[in-house]
């Protein structure tokens, strides 16, 4: 690793294998030095459990060029982890990202993300961090056309930092051209109709998580959902500290 450069660590929810990630690496392999560690299969929806009670294993996978990519058969927190104390030869990257996801994490989504697990990991070890998310479900897009805006995220990041606690939630529309770029607060929705029951042949119930999203305020302008929807680019600033302020005068006022 050249020293003078930014040190980037990259995971996702995806697996070192997915496309998204792939992107991401040729994106930004001429800007710094790039550390990929990833979970070995997908890991979507594990938001950031890491693995207590499971011994982890890394695997060295073949390079792209210069940038070491690494598997984990942890969850995507595991590999922030364990990238950190094992790959990153004593650095402290300067930048930690999750994505390019195959999915969008705009909304409650931001709660279940494995992408965003990788954000927030690097958030509360006090590196500056991005998630990125494309709406575009195809696992096998070509995602050539967000280097641009990857890349104008990632520049203004390293130049000028992110307070300590907060990180970026970025997602993408489906499909350009974008009509621009939107900082965004988290839109309200939740998830609906979430357990599909089933009879196996061998006489139990088995039940199947899936749901369909209701967005609870689609008309609202200042939400991501409402600018993913219309052609933007959204950028969520996300805080670790979920203490609500406001409240706790009311609180008090309770005399618990």
């Amino acid at each position: 690793m050249n020293n003078c450069r930014p040190l980037i660590l990259i995971s996702n929810d995806d697996g070192y294998h997915a496309n998204g990630i792939k992107t991401l690496v040729s994106f930004l392999k001429d800007k710094a030095d790039l550390i990929v560690c990833a979970p070995e299969s997908a890991r979507s929806g594990f938001s950031c459990a890491f693995s207590a009670t499971t011994p982890l294993r890394l695997k060295r996978r073949h390079n792209m060029g210069d940038v070491e990519i690494w598997s984990c058969n942890g969850t995507p927190v595991d590999c922030v982890k364990i990238a950190i104390s094992e790959l990153c030869g004593g650095r402290i990257p300067d930048l930690v990202i999750g994505g390019i996801n195959h999915g969008d994490n705009s909304t409650v989504n931001n709660h279940y993300s494995g992408t965003m697990g990788v954000a927030l990991e690097g958030c509360m070890k006090y590196i500056p961090s991005i998630a990125f998310s494309s709406c575009n479900y195809d696992t096998e897009a070509e995602l050539g056309y967000l280097k641009d805006d990857v890349c104008k995220i990632v520049d203004k990041v390293l130049a000028e930092g992110l307070p300590k606690g907060i990180c970026l939630n970025v997602n993408f529309p489906e499909m350009p051209p974008f009509k621009g770029t939107k900082i965004c607060r988290m839109t309200m929705g939740q998830w609906v109709n979430e357990i599909v029951k089933e009879r196996h042949p061998r006489g139990y119930d088995y039940y199947w998580v899936v749901g369909e999203y209701r967005n609870d305020e689609p008309d609202a302008e200042d939400g991501d959902q409402w600018a993913v929807n219309n052609g933007y680019v959204a950028i969520t600033p996300t805080k670790i500290d979920v203490t609500d302020y406001e409240i706790i005068d009311k609180l008090n006022s309770w005399g618990l």
